[in-house]
């Protein structure tokens, strides 16, 4: 797997979360579950201030799930507009503030004028370092190992790779986001207790953080907590507390 990444003064390095709760939040107030998922653009904008804020490297939102094309047809249809528009407004002052963003999952499931602006969105903000905003759009972790699988194989079935030679480090080459430091936080938001097919591979060793907070009303409180919250547990990677307390957390778990 992925060597664990080094945090700085309890701040993680890599937040991944699951945004949950938008069609609750509007059922409690008897409106539209979209009215919920527009709401649930203001706690997007305000979690990407406080890691900016707060230093944090890299942050990875679960915007839409492979699962989630099974909904009804006028809610994805109306997802798919607000996601658009979103691309639309957002992008330029990411990029302003220097956020990186990118895209992972099934990007061939999305209609072309969507995957055109999340290709404008990857290509303007390349070059960014401050923060790395990943969406994952049209993803799933079974997928996402999956397709990790099938590289691997064409990699066997060409010459260039032998199946003895397949261990964890191959397979962490070619799934999402291999390139950035494995998630140190995940957080979910909604109340439900479960990762439910996010970041599969990527979560090995992350530390899991639940609240009943709906999506929507997400405040930097929450946020905070869930950081103090990160800062105060022993992350051992496998080791006992005496090998952690005696000397630096390993590079590999």
């Amino acid at each position: 797997m992925s060597a664990p990444s080094a945090t700085t003064a309890g701040i993680p390095r890599h937040v991944a979360i699951i945004m949950d709760g938008n069609g609750r939040w509007a059922a409690r107030r008897r409106r539209p579950r979209m009215i919920g998922h527009r709401a649930g653009a203001r706690a997007v904008n305000l979690c990407i201030d406080f890691c900016l804020e707060r230093g944090v490297a890299a942050l990875t939102l679960f915007a839409f799930s492979s699962e989630n094309w099974g909904r009804p047809a006028d809610e994805v249809g109306a997802l798919m507009k607000l996601f658009l528009n979103a691309l639309d407004r957002e992008v330029a002052e990411l990029h302003r503030r220097g956020v990186r963003v990118r895209f992972i999952g099934e990007r061939g499931r999305f209609d072309a004028g969507i995957v055109a602006r999340m290709d404008a969105a990857e290509a303007l903000t390349a070059g960014n370092r401050r923060l790395t905003l990943a969406i994952a759009a049209s993803y799933g972790g079974r997928q996402d190992i999956a397709a990790a699988a099938r590289a691997l194989a064409v990699e066997v079935a060409e010459g260039r790779l032998r199946p003895a030679d397949i261990d964890e480090a191959a397979i962490a080459r070619h799934v999402a986001l291999s390139d950035l430091p494995p998630p140190d936080l995940f957080i979910r938001t909604g109340g439900d207790v479960r990762i439910s097919n996010f970041l599969l591979w990527q979560l090995a060793y992350t530390e899991l953080w639940f609240t009943d907070v709906l999506w929507p009303d997400l405040d930097r409180a929450t946020l905070q907590q869930a950081l103090d919250d990160f800062a105060s547990r022993e992350r051992r990677f496998g080791l006992t507390g005496d090998q952690v307390a005696a000397a630096t957390p390993p590079e590999t778990a």
